[in-house]
């Protein structure tokens, strides 16, 4: 490691919320991960009759437990449970709800208060709000970074090209994304939403053809700063291909200013998604997404947890994420650096 990467390590760590926004993003995206695991429909793990079992990744008949039918068991029916527990027990997740289980038993409409059984209550649907909160952040997280780390890349492709070339190439690409970024994003999107079934993929080709712009002009100006220095010029006099120069020594000073703007553009692509949902033009109807729960909470007023939970799960997000974003700039700062 080198002494300037560990002045901006150090520069990180000094920076308190940032360094500690930093973790607990980082733990509730893998717990997260462990969605089915934390808030399941199915138990872990069963012990029956000196077999073990695992519902959570494998489908079993309910014969298989002393039931009558063949059809695949519901461990949440009575009935089965308490077939298991005649001759075994069973390891349930900390929430007996997956994000699309509907609570038949509450006596009261849905959607209902939270209570011991569904801690966050139920949306309109009768589904468990906690559990539709973890899943949709899942797929919120995933869909962000997934969305960032190809716009980033794009974005680095064509600004490096632009600015490393300079004249005529530079020009046509500025004149391209001038008319690119004057194209309305939402008329499109609700053209493609008219055509094709929204869904993760789907969404994700189609704001990925307009975010790739945002890191453009700076890595073009990283590059047009840097193509005519010294070592630049030497790597050229040695025969060194312009992808090589490119990739080994102009990329590395681009690359800072890429990294600082990372965790906003993730901050972005997550706001997309949730927008998108909110309005009804992103995933497909039932999916559990940080904007679908916004969306219910506008829908039902009267059940205030609805609209407190997606605001807050929200909030608290993209605030790690601005966090992160502030400690990285600051790190990368050469005035609190040195």
């Amino acid at each position: 490691m080198s002494p300037l990467t560990r002045r901006r390590l150090d520069a990180f760590r000094r920076n308190r919320r940032g360094w500690v926004s930093t973790w607990l993003f980082l733990a509730v995206f893998l717990l997260t991960l462990g969605a089915e695991l934390i808030c399941n429909d199915r138990p872990i793990l069963v012990r029956y009759d000196g077999a073990w079992y695992v519902p959570i990744l494998r489908n079993y008949p309910e014969t298989t437990f002393g039931g009558d039918f063949k059809t695949w068991a519901d461990y949440r029916d009575p009935y089965v449970s308490q077939k298991i527990a005649e001759k075994g027990w069973a390891l349930w997740p900390m929430v007996r709800f997956a994000a699309d289980t509907i609570n038949f038993d509450r006596v009261r409409p849905h959607p209902a208060p939270p209570d011991a059984e569904n801690w966050l209550g139920t949306d309109d649907q009768g589904r468990d709000v906690l559990a539709r909160l973890v899943y949709g952040l899942r797929l919120s997280l995933l869909f962000g970074l997934a969305l960032s780390l190809v716009s980033t890349v794009i974005g680095i492709a064509m600004g490096a090209v632009q600015g490393y070339f300079g004249g005529k190439v530079d020009m046509v690409g500025q004149r391209f994304l001038e008319i690119w970024g004057g194209l309305p994003q939402l008329l499109i999107l609700i053209i493609v939403a008219s055509m094709i079934a929204p869904g993760f993929w789907t969404l994700l080709g189609v704001l990925v053809l307009f975010s790739w712009t945002s890191l453009v002009g700076v890595v073009r100006a990283e590059f047009l700063r840097a193509r005519n220095f010294d070592y630049v010029r030497a790597a050229k006099a040695l025969g060194m291909g312009d992808f090589q120069v490119m990739t080994r020594h102009v990329l590395p000073n681009a690359m800072v200013a890429t990294l600082t703007f990372l965790p906003f553009i993730l901050n972005g692509s997550i706001v997309s998604l949730t927008a998108l949902d909110f309005l009804g033009l992103g995933l497909p109807p039932g999916s559990a997404s940080l904007g679908e729960l916004l969306s219910q909470g506008k829908a039902n007023l009267q059940a205030p947890w609805l609209g407190i939970t997606g605001f807050v799960s929200v909030a608290a997000i993209l605030s790690l994420l601005i966090f992160v974003g502030e400690a990285v700039r600051d790190a990368f700062d050469p005035r609190k650096t040195s």
